[in-house]
């Protein structure tokens, strides 16, 4: 007997063996390779100037994609990766539970379906872009097999590609925050639901909401000159971080600006003519529908009919330590959109640019527009589904645009709250008109602007459009940011708008004593705290702030604690939270950290990168809404804030009278995003916390002449 519980043992160590094992294997072999593009000669010189940005050079349009991406890979092929794996449906084997999460999205909006469907409908140009840049990736997999992360990753095709778009698109205007609700089994809409252009709960929360944009007219500026400029706010690290490039083509292609990883092209910046900058804008594009399920739970009713449901099942690869396990998710889909099923019933939703690949069409066209006709053309079809644009040329032309595919609504129907899925007249097939949407083309202030606030505070008081303009169907947002705030008071002060004044409204750190920042205030001020002693210090210390983030006065700190959660609540469309919770949080970690209650703002607030020989630490300024934005942090060990999120990509461009474009750029760290040796890890950030900025070399014997290094790429034939 002792034998065989000897064997036994052995036999089952050697099953859990073999179990582990694998767990530790199965992914990669399982996972199905895609099919290479057809083979095709690239070539590409790629020259990296002083700050080790790429300008990338090549006889045709798809040679200048090729070289994009081996640029890219070689300053941030971690990140790509994870891009790739992400259109995959893999991430889950790289990120753990968190990547598993955009799997499961990949397959509820059926992001490689949307592409089976439309990706022949793209213009050949694209599409020759899309492979060229697929084939770089996949050289330089090759040539590093060390680096990649996950096997059978590689190799990758145009179609990978445009299946990164179709996912991440939708997340720009907030879709997230329909779908997390759902999945969760929260309350989404009460029904009935708020009124019509009032402020969502579960919209965009504070970290994806940012951006500043300007552009100035030749008549308002102190020179003639007309400028623009580009402040996004987006994460420094990761899949939807800016990175620098100029490419220039034989065919016409000459774009500076900054791209995501996995784009063959810029997304803002400017070309010799014109450019565009964009900011996020909360356009309500989604509607969600509560279906009518037969008992079976397979079908739902239509107008009196009853439709199957449809059901896909997928294998979500979730990474444990070193274990991927296969965890089994079904999906759903009706004719209104995809369907979630949660313990409230099954919800479906519907949103603006859904099932469309157009956006990567528009994209490519709008880089090597020529002018504000033909770049308006391109917009107006409508393929770039959120997010405003504000634009200038060398004409002088300066426009905002409040661009967003927003549904053609009927009145009558509570579109703010959770709709009867069973009605087919509530299941929208347009969209509103381009014309339709608030824009502003050339107003007589002289400027534009936009902060992640309403299209209606935009051009100045005397240029602002009518709320009213809009029908209430749009919910076209309302919301105003301190930011916005800040712009218009200081926009509208009489004068020129020359550069040195731009530089001193962009670099703003100030606060206006309204909305929630009166609401804090005011609230704190009336505290009783006679029994409290560090709470009232603190209600004094904060009764002197003179309303700025540069980090020259005793309260800074303590109002930057209070005022970042503050926002997020207001951000959010939440209640915002107690005042006195407010102070006594941001009391307790300045006294915990620092052991006083007015540390130096400088002290706290960090633009921190490392570890390796290029690490930095230093001192910032902003706030986490002010038009110099340090947004978001993670609190460190010591109690510092190392941010990371806020100013981002800064661009300065200018169309002097009878001169060349001419642009200046910053970005908190360098262009080596993810190379801890080079140089260029963080090069740019003594420049970035002081307001200064680097030579953009937009000519190509500009970029020659600083350049450092120098190198023709190239694929063959095969």
């Amino acid at each position: 007997m002792r034998k065989w519980g000897v064997r036994a043992a052995v036999a089952a160590a050697l099953l859990l063996m073999v179990v582990l094992i694998g767990l530790m294997v199965w992914e990669p072999l399982a996972a199905r390779s895609a099919k290479a593009p057809a083979p095709r000669a690239y070539q590409a010189e790629i020259v990296r100037d002083e700050w080790g940005v790429p300008h990338i050079y090549g006889k045709t349009d798809a040679d200048v994609a090729y070289g994009v991406a081996l640029a890219h890979a070689e300053d941030d092929f971690r990140t790509l990766q994870d891009v790739v794996a992400m259109t995959r449906g893999r991430y889950g084997a790289l990120a753990g539970e968190d990547g598993a999460k955009f799997d499961y999205v990949l397959a509820l909006l059926d992001a490689r379906g949307t592409v089976r469907r439309n990706y022949d409908k793209l213009k050949p140009g694209t599409r020759a872009l899309l492979d060229a840049y697929a084939v770089g990736l996949n050289d330089y997999a090759a040539a590093h097999p060390g680096e990649v992360r996950l096997g059978n990753l590689f190799p990758v095709n145009g179609e990978d590609v445009a299946t990164g778009f179709a996912l991440r698109q939708p997340f720009f205007f907030g879709l997230n925050n329909t779908v997390g609700p759902l999945v969760a089994g929260e309350t989404l809409l009460p029904d009935p639901g708020p009124a019509l252009n009032t402020p969502l709960p579960n919209r965009e929360a504070a970290e994806h909401l940012g951006s500043n944009a300007f552009a100035i007219a030749p008549g308002r500026s102190d020179d003639g000159t007309t400028r623009l400029v580009s402040n996004s706010h987006q994460p420094w690290e990761g899949g939807v971080a800016w990175y620098e490039l100029v490419v220039e083509s034989g065919e016409g292609w000459h774009y500076a600006g900054a791209n995501f990883p996995g784009s063959p092209f810029p997304f803002l910046g400017h070309n010799e003519d014109l450019g565009w900058t964009n900011t996020v804008n909360e356009p309500d594009m989604v509607d969600v529908y509560q279906l009518v399920l037969d008992d079976s739970k397979t079908r739902y009713r239509l107008d009196g009919k009853w439709l199957p449901l449809q059901e896909t099942t997928v294998r979500l690869p979730v990474r444990f330590g070193p274990l991927v396990l296969p965890v089994t998710q079904k999906v759903y889909r009706s004719v209104h959109g995809p369907v979630i099923m949660n313990d409230k019933g099954a919800f479906a939703f519907r949103y603006g640019g859904m099932d469309s690949l157009a956006t990567l069409d528009a994209y490519y066209d709008l880089n090597k527009a020529k002018t504000f006709a033909e770049w308006q053309s391109i917009l107006a079809r409508q393929a770039v589904p959120s997010t405003n644009f504000i634009y200038a040329d060398k004409a002088g032309n300066i426009a905002y645009w409040y661009n967003a595919a927003i549904p053609q609504r009927q009145r009558g129907p509570n579109w703010r709250g959770v709709l009867p899925g069973d009605r087919s007249d509530v299941i929208w097939q347009r969209l509103v008109p381009y014309d339709s949407l608030p824009h502003y083309l050339n107003p007589a202030s002289g400027f534009v602007f936009n902060a992640n606030n309403t299209p209606f505070v935009a051009a100045g008081k005397s240029s602002n459009l009518d709320p009213a303009s809009a029908p209430p169907e749009m919910g076209v947002e309302l919301r105003m940011t301190n930011r916005a705030y800040r712009a218009e008071k200081l926009l509208d002060e009489a004068g020129p708008i020359g550069r040195e004044r731009l530089e001193r409204i962009k670099y703003d750190t100030g606060w206006e004593r309204a909305g929630y920042v009166k609401q804090v205030l005011d609230g704190i001020a009336a505290l009783d705290l006679r029994d409290e002693p560090t709470l009232a210090k603190a209600q004094r210390i904060l009764a002197g702030w003179d309303l700025t983030s540069d980090g020259a006065g005793r309260a800074d700190a303590l109002a930057l604690l209070i005022m970042r959660p503050a926002m997020g609540d207001s951000y959010s469309g939440k209640p915002l939270r107690p005042a006195k919770t407010l102070l006594a949080d941001a009391a307790d970690h300045l006294m915990t950290h620092f052991g006083r209650l007015d540390p130096p703002l400088q002290d706290i607030l960090r633009l921190r990168r490392g570890p390796g020989r290029h690490t930095v630490d230093l001192p910032l300024d902003g706030g986490s809404d002010t038009l110099r934005a340090s947004t978001l942090w993670d609190v460190e060990p010591d109690g510092r804030l190392k941010v990371k999120h806020g100013d981002s990509y800064v661009m300065f461009v200018e169309w002097a009278p009878g001169k060349p474009v001419a642009s200046q750029s910053i970005q908190p760290f360098g262009a080596a995003t993810t190379r801890p040796g080079s140089v260029h890890f963080t090069d740019q950030a003594p420049l970035f916390v002081q307001h200064k900025l680097k030579p953009v070399h937009f000519t190509r014997a500009d970029a020659l002449a600083n350049a450092v290094s120098r190198k023709v790429v190239t694929h063959p034939a095969k």
